[in-house]
């Protein structure tokens, strides 16, 4: 059995090294970040040129099912995987993981109404944790804003008045509270991206009784199958198999 994992997730490494050596995993990279944390097994590494890219590849080279174990933010990966597998007749799955509750954050659709929040609340000292790309969105707030991400912000305009903090998580709870106590932070930006990995900031957010600006997850393409765990993907690779 093949299959193409699009992955780029811990979940997406975790589900490789669950599946290999019984499985032929071919794992998908977007190749947005350098030096990426590689998966066992096959790697590819570059986008597919849309739909029908997609499409052209997945004739050229045939798998058994397509895991789209993706960023729960790649809303555009994942509606093109969904699209081409329906049209093609290939098993599709997606692997989301849990997104957090939203508890008492200030839920925002994205990241201009995120930036927008911040102006009009006032916020003077920003954790701006939406990834590389989602820092333009803030190029016209009035505030200082702490940027952290993998790589650097991508060419775009930012906030005149930022620092930027490059660093991978996971992050431990006690470090993200030291964070926001040396940089007397008073509002935290972060997208739903849900999982262990960078939960911690949240929970340092609310100990410290930090605001926090949450960008919800685009919802999933109508009539896709979903799991929320590798040990659940991990058991749909299994039935395909079985078929």
């Amino acid at each position: 059995m093949r299959i193409l994992l699009l992955g780029g997730t811990s979940e997406a490494r975790a589900l490789a090294a669950r599946l290999h050596p019984d499985v032929e995993v071919l794992s998908s990279l977007a190749g947005r970040v350098p030096d990426p944390a590689l998966p066992v097994g096959e790697v590819r590494i570059g986008g597919f040129g849309g739909v029908e890219g997609f499409r052209r590849w997945l004739r050229e080279h045939p798998v058994d099912a397509v895991v789209d174990a993706t960023h729960p933010f790649a809303a555009t990966m994942t509606a093109t995987a969904a699209t081409v597998c329906a049209d093609l007749g290939v098993p599709h799955l997606v692997l989301a993981r849990p997104a957090w509750p939203h508890g008492d954050a200030i839920v925002v659709a994205s990241d201009t109404e995120a930036a927008e929040t911040v102006a009009a609340r006032g916020f003077q000292r920003v954790f701006l944790t939406t990834g590389r790309s989602g820092a333009a969105a803030f190029a016209d707030v009035d505030a200082w804003f702490l940027i952290r991400a993998v790589t650097p912000p991508e060419d775009q305009d930012l906030p005149r008045r930022h620092t930027i903090l490059l660093s991978r998580g996971p992050y431990r709870f006690e470090d993200e509270l030291a964070l926001l106590r040396e940089h007397r932070i008073d509002a935290l930006v972060t997208k739903n991206s849900g999982g262990a990995m960078t939960r911690a900031k949240i929970d340092a957010a609310a100990e410290l009784g930090v605001p926090v600006v949450m960008v919800d997850r685009p919802p999933l393409p109508a009539g896709v199958s979903a799991v929320g765990t590798v040990d659940e993907a991990v058991g749909w690779v299994e039935s395909q198999g079985q078929r």
